[in-house]
């Protein structure tokens, strides 16, 4: 038994339990709760409570007797199923009576609940998602080539032990006369311990100080993130916020992007634009509404909502001059709904509806002088034009996902009969009177549609009392059936709901998010694929993705409305659908063959596609048929579609068929589907995936990607505490993949190519001059040069270039997005780009070994003296090896900093300022023993050929270098040699373009029914449960205040457009 119960300290009780309800404060067996972390829906629902159970004291619960049978553990959050049996009777269990562990208890004092489920049987908890340390694939490829380095330094020291073993059985006992051997020593002894003694001389192939070097330039690259004022919001005051600092690089390489919706791509605000009533349009367009035009002034109705706003003044006009169609349009919004309305202050009305534009619907006839007031489970009260007027309500024909439309039936306070439906276009055309005519109000809708706005068509039907009564009668036999109750009520809707004249359409735009279809239009053109995972139904899902241009008319083939298929068939179903993309594609998965012992690996390839293609699947439920759909795209439809090719013996067919689409939208998924997708293609496909949500129900896919993005939006902070980078708009995201993520990936790749060629280059010399020491394990350079060469001499350069190198800024990284595809391919940093640097670091050893070594042979000074001495070899070899590894850096440095130019002329300043130091007179008398280079770098550095020997050194190190890029850049360029040499001759940063309005879809489909997000409150309105006694206001704990960040208006978004070019 669970007590839950508000108080100061904790506000907002969240249930940990899935709990049966017994009793709560509310006087009619209400409970009002809040499912955002479950469904991401931040509105208030209302669940109820069986009488039988209803007591209001503990130690009356204490005694209740009872029993409760339901279903085993699972993972459905829309679904329970159970009974519950109390002093003799049964009584059905469902959703509406059992509160889900995440909910959290609203405007209830306190509430009494049964423990049906607990912990990990809960039913969010079988949602939740595993926690997983997430590694970037640059960190995974390292792991390898460290491997890989440590058996290439046992393969070196092996070389230079046996050329030991054998120059000591050579040449060793000419040395035994003044060098003579300790007992039982052998060649063998001396190559063992030379082994041992290269490996610690070769230890700087081993990159250790390498993933220090990683964390730290991850350190800066996220610090730039949170920097970044560009990603700042101003309304909400939200920097963009790196969570980690281990995956910076891996937002270059993004081939997928799994997002939400609601909340995500949309504001979940939802505004009423325009109607069509008897044959005529009101409202503005869009395009219209962006201009300066007067909004209507709605001061005569004292009960409008100041936030509402219409742009076309006729239809006020049409309302106050009594047109009885109009009026009639707006009674129906105000009458044919499951809004619940609360009153706190007089006139201050607030709508708790289930879905935003169900509510827009009612505030727009609310505005327009039918204001829904109140209601009882029997009447609706509405002011019509300043007048109370009360309605009885005989019945609520509520909406669900088959019937795609609402109704009710209400008597007039004049006696009159009527029934009043609202629902999609194509559902109401089918029922409405012959006489009706609806070809106008076809014209208005597709006009609606082509501009992106969510329609719904109104009709009403005046029914005659005889007619009623016995359909009355029919509708209560049906409603209190246990078995097929809803398949016996849909047959009672379809009877009445007939015969219907047509009033009009409403037209409601669903806002997305500033920016939202730039941001989209700019991450496919880098080649980027993005699934959209929602909760929400199917018809609303397709509307955003026109919006947003997910669905377009450039999609091509279509396939026949058609055919119903078994669920034993899906499979036929999805090779169908490929071999419709694809005429070519086999039955067989094609499956790379892992080249390591021959074994396949499970990456699935790339297919081709003749055409582009979308695809809409549904994952709510199980049912026993799945219907194929495609209009401008395929449309897999069905409630068991998804949940069974999740399977493990149909899930690679919904990746192929899936990854054949440009794009792909999943309705109707929980959490755990969401998190199941991106598992899917994350494991099977050889591609980086990230998830972006703001709901509590997004945590689950967020933490299975390998990036997770959260958005700090109205809907809590769940998704953002379990993401690695956060923001609060959409639009960010394409500054933090195309700029942030590129740089550092590209940053990343140059660090790893620099850092491993400069310490190959250093090692190598140091195996080449084993040759010509009798491979007696002595270092070519000074001892100190090699303790500051990784500390001091080459540390503070590459962390510069890897911190502030940019191939292009941030504006050109925008007008060319196709820059980001090198990432995608992993072209950077590879095996074999890392075999590369193997070949050029030991091309450069040798070049750095062999030309000082050639100089020094047999030379003297200019005095006649000699200056071939191991001291002055070593000094010109670590000279010309710093000056090298230093011009090779700046060859690879595109971006010069002031900071860059300190690091790299500091560096080498401190290098020869030491070198002169301990190579001084003074070093040595104070420390005889650890300076023994006396006058080198004086006796040296003085010569002219020593620094010819340096200046040729250097030339024929980049040489190679220099040749390959210029001939690629000429041959074969690249797209960033193509965006380079535009930015040089622009030689400018290219003018911002003109601001331009978004896109709007130009097409015929029209939305579906899609103004409730589940079944709405239809039962519960005619069951009267939802009545409480009024709340006392309370005063605000933080009062609002008005400040300038509050009342800034948002950042302006500038879209931005590829520049045509010439062939």
């Amino acid at each position: 038994m669970i007590h839950l119960e508000m108080n100061l300290s904790l506000l907002f009780p969240v249930l940990q339990a899935d709990l049966l309800l017994l009793s709560s404060s509310e006087p009619l067996n209400l409970i009002y709760i809040e499912t955002a972390e479950l469904d991401g829906h931040a509105c208030c629902l209302q669940h109820f409570i069986y009488n039988i159970t209803r007591v209001s004291l503990l130690n009356t619960v204490l005694y209740i007797s009872g029993e409760v049978r339901c279903e085993p553990p699972n993972n459905r959050l829309d679904k329970f199923t159970g009974t519950l049996t109390v002093r003799g009777e049964t009584f059905a269990l469902d959703n509406e009576r059992i509160l889900l562990r995440g909910c959290t208890l609203r405007n209830t004092e306190w509430c009494f609940g049964l423990v049906v489920f607990g912990g990990p049987d809960t039913k969010l908890m079988q949602n939740s998602g595993k926690s997983i340390f997430k590694r970037t694939s640059i960190d995974r490829l390292m792991n390898v080539l460290v491997i890989f380095i440590f058996g290439f330094l046992a393969f070196l020291c092996t070389i230079l032990s046996i050329g030991n073993a054998i120059w000591e059985y050579q040449e060793g006992n000419s040395f035994i006369t003044f060098l003579p051997r300790a007992d039982g020593a052998n060649a063998s002894l001396s190559a063992f311990l030379t082994f041992w003694s290269y490996v610690i001389i070769l230890n700087t192939v081993v990159p250790i100080s390498l993933y220090v070097s990683v964390e730290i330039l991850r350190l800066g690259n996220s610090y730039f993130i949170d920097w970044d004022c560009k990603m700042y919001h101003v309304k909400s005051n939200t920097p963009a916020q790196a969570r980690t600092t281990t995956l910076n690089e891996e937002l270059g390489q993004i081939k997928y992007i799994f997002s939400d919706k609601t909340g995500t791509l949309t504001q979940n605000i939802m505004t009423f634009n325009r109607c069509s009533i008897n044959g005529k349009s009101y409202g503005k367009s869009s395009k219209s509404c962006h201009r300066k035009t007067e909004k209507v002034d709605f001061s005569w109705n004292s009960l409008a909502d100041p936030k509402f706003c219409f742009h076309d003044h006729k239809l006020v006009e049409a309302v106050k001059s009594g047109s009885p169609e109009v009026q009639a349009f707006f009674r129906l919004l105000a009458l044919c709904h499951t809004v619940m309305p609360e009153e706190k202050t007089e006139g201050e009305l607030f709508y708790q509806a289930q879905s935003p534009d169900e509510g827009a619907l009612v505030t727009a006839a609310r505005n327009f002088g039918f204001v829904f007031r109140s209601r009882t489970p029997e009447t609706i009260s509405l002011v019509e034009m300043g007048m109370p007027t009360t309605y009885k309500l005989l019945a609520v024909l509520d909406f669900n996902n088959v019937r795609k439309r609402m109704s009710v039936i209400v008597r007039s306070p004049e006696g009159k009969l009527t029934l009043y439906c609202k629902g999609a276009d194509t559902i109401i055309y089918e029922r409405l009177h012959p006489s009706s005519s609806k070809l106008i109000t076809t014209e208005h809708l597709n006009e609606y549609a082509g501009e992106g706005l969510r329609t719904l068509a109104l009709a009403y039907k005046d029914l005659d009392e005889d007619e009623f009564e016995k359909w009355k009668e029919r509708h209560h036999e049906a409603s209190t059936t246990v078995e097929d109750r809803e398949a016996k009520l849909d047959t009672i809707y379809e009877e009445i709901e007939k015969d219907l004249l047509l009033l009009g359409a409403s037209a409601v735009e669903d806002k997305l998010q500033d920016g939202v279809p730039q941001t989209i239009e700019q991450l496919a053109k880098a080649d980027i694929k993005i699934w959209v995972l929602t909760g929400d139904k199917q018809e609303t899902a397709e509307n955003i993705g026109a919006c947003v241009s997910f669905i377009c008319l450039s999609f091509s083939q279509t396939i026949s409305n058609g055919s119903h298929l078994k669920l034993r068939e899906p499979y036929s179903m999805f090779r169908n659908a490929r071999k419709k993309m694809s005429p070519e594609s086999g039955d067989e998965p094609p499956i790379e063959k892992s080249r390591l012992l021959g074994k396949k690996s499970q990456v699935v390839e790339d297919e081709k596609v003749d055409g582009e293609y979308g695809l809409v699947i549904n994952g709510h439920s199980l049912v026993r048929e799945i219907v194929l759909l495609i209009e401008k795209s395929i449309y897999l439809s069905s409630s068991s579609i998804l949940a069974f090719a999740l399977q493990k013996d149909m899930h690679l067919e919904l990746l192929r068929t899936a990854c054949m689409c440009q794009t792909v939208i999943c309705c109707r998924v929980t959490p755990l589907q969401k998190a199941q997708v991106v598992e899917l293609v994350k494991k099977h496909k050889k591609a980086v995936t990230l998830a972006i949500g703001d709901g509590a129900n997004d945590v689950s896919m967020i933490k299975t990607a390998h990036i997770g993005v959260g958005i700090s939006g109205q809907e809590g902070m769940q998704a953002v505490l379990s993401s690695d980078f956060s923001f609060a708009q959409f639009r960010y995201l394409q500054r933090l993949l195309l700029v942030h993520g590129r740089w550092s990936y590209l940053r990343m790749c140059k660090f790893l190519r620099y850092f491993f060629y400069k310490n190959f280059t250093f090692t190598f010399v140091h195996f080449w001059y084993g040759f010509f020491c009798g491979f007696s394990a002595q270092t070519v350079y000074d001892e100190w040069f090699i303790t500051l060469y990784n500390l001091v001499y080459a540390a503070l350069p590459v962390i510069g270039l890897s911190l502030f190198d940019q191939d292009v800024n941030d504006r050109w990284s925008f007008q060319y997005p196709q820059l980001y595809a090198p990432g995608q391919l992993n072209q950077y940093f590879s095996k074999m780009a890392f075999a590369r640097i193997l070949l050029h670091s030991c091309y450069s050893s040798l070049v750095l070994f062999f030309i000082p070594w050639a100089a020094m042979c047999d030379t003297v000074r200019d005095d006649g003296k000699e200056i071939a001495d191991y001291q002055s070899f070593a000094l010109l070899a670590q000279t010309c090896l710093l000056i090298a590894v230093s011009v090779q850096l700046g060859l690879d440095t595109y971006y010069w900093t002031a900071v860059n130019q300190f690091f790299l002329w500091g560096s080498l300043s401190v290098y020869f300022a030491v070198t002169f130091t301990m190579y001084s007179n003074g070093m040595y008398l104070i420390f005889t023993s650890s300076f023994p280079f006396i006058g080198t770098a004086r006796n040296s550095l003085n010569q002219p050929n020593v620094w010819l020997t340096i200046f040729l050194t250097t030339i024929l190190c980049i040489l190679p270098v220099v040749a390959k890029r210029f001939l690629f850049i000429q041959l074969k360029p690249t797209i960033n040699d193509k965006v380079r040499h535009e930015v040089r001759q622009a030689k400018a940063v290219p003018p911002p373009p003109p601001r331009k309005f978004p896109r709007r879809r130009i097409s015929t489909r029209r939305s579906g029914y899609a103004f409730s997000h589940a079944r709405g409150y239809g039962d519960l309105v005619t069951s009267g449960r939802f009545l409480r006694i009024p709340v006392k206001s309370r005063p605000a704990l933080f009062p609002h205040t008005d400040t300038p960040v509050a009342d800034s208006t948002p950042q302006t978004y500038r879209t931005i457009f590829e520049e045509a070019q010439s062939p």
